[in-house]
């Protein structure tokens, strides 16, 4: 029988490294819907050949979060419609990692960084700091996250979820929406400390109802021109 072989450590390749540049400012809102996005400019920008801008593109674009236009891609517009699908994927799978964690959480020391990360919520909001807030609200997400057990799992709710992260800035500069976001992941906080599975998945199928009803209302809003939104 063959010696079995250890893996070499190397480092990320340069593809990987520009998809995820890449992906970083899909997420960030930095481009915007129905921009173009053209190999030769993009490379250009990261100091990188188009070789591996082109693997990144159409690696993003094989997941859904951009889209072919001729020879360049784009950020496609969502749709109400587009919203809709995307929460009912969220919906089934988010409130099942969320029992995951409060199944498996052992010891509340591991709760420490999701605690730490929503009183900085609670106190940006008290400040009015819309940019702490939404870093904040990014690394609640990270951290709570970083406790679900099933990897696949952990990998189709971030794909699904960037799909729609962008568009956080229309809804996270609302105080109202603030508060909204507080609550519900005050209640998911208390359900994962309290190591209560079915609670855990209710809070989270609650947040997240709660975040498509804003996040469509601020899409019709737009559609009709309308920058103001109330929650």
């Amino acid at each position: 029988m063959a010696a079995s072989l250890r893996a070499l450590d190397r480092p990320r390749s340069l593809s990987d490294q520009t998809y995820v540049a890449l992906r970083d400012q899909l997420r960030s809102g930095r481009f915007s819907s129905g921009r173009l996005l053209p190999e030769a400019s993009l490379a250009a920008q990261l100091g990188v050949s188009r070789t591996p801008v082109r693997e990144a593109l159409l690696r993003l674009a094989c997941e859904g979060l951009l889209a072919p236009a001729g020879r360049s891609f784009i950020r496609p517009t969502l749709s109400r419609a587009d919203v809709d699908e995307i929460y009912e994927v969220r919906l089934l799978l988010e409130p099942e990692a969320a029992r995951q964690v409060a199944r498996q959480l052992r010891g509340r020391t591991r709760l420490k960084p999701v605690r730490e990360h929503l009183a900085t919520m609670v106190d940006a909001h008290a400040a009015g700091d819309t940019e702490a807030f939404i870093e904040a609200n990014d690394a609640y997400r990270a951290a709570w996250l970083a406790l679900v057990p099933n990897g696949r799992l952990l990998r189709s709710i971030e794909l699904y979820a960037d799909h729609v992260r962008y568009l956080r800035l229309l809804t996270l500069d609302d105080r109202a929406t603030q508060k909204v976001v507080i609550r519900g992941l005050k209640r998911l906080t208390a359900a994962f400390a309290a190591g209560k599975p079915g609670e855990a998945a209710g809070a989270m199928r609650s947040h997240l109802g709660e975040a498509k009803r804003i996040l469509r209302e601020t899409l019709e809003l737009e559609e009709n021109g309308d920058g103001e939104h109330d929650v």
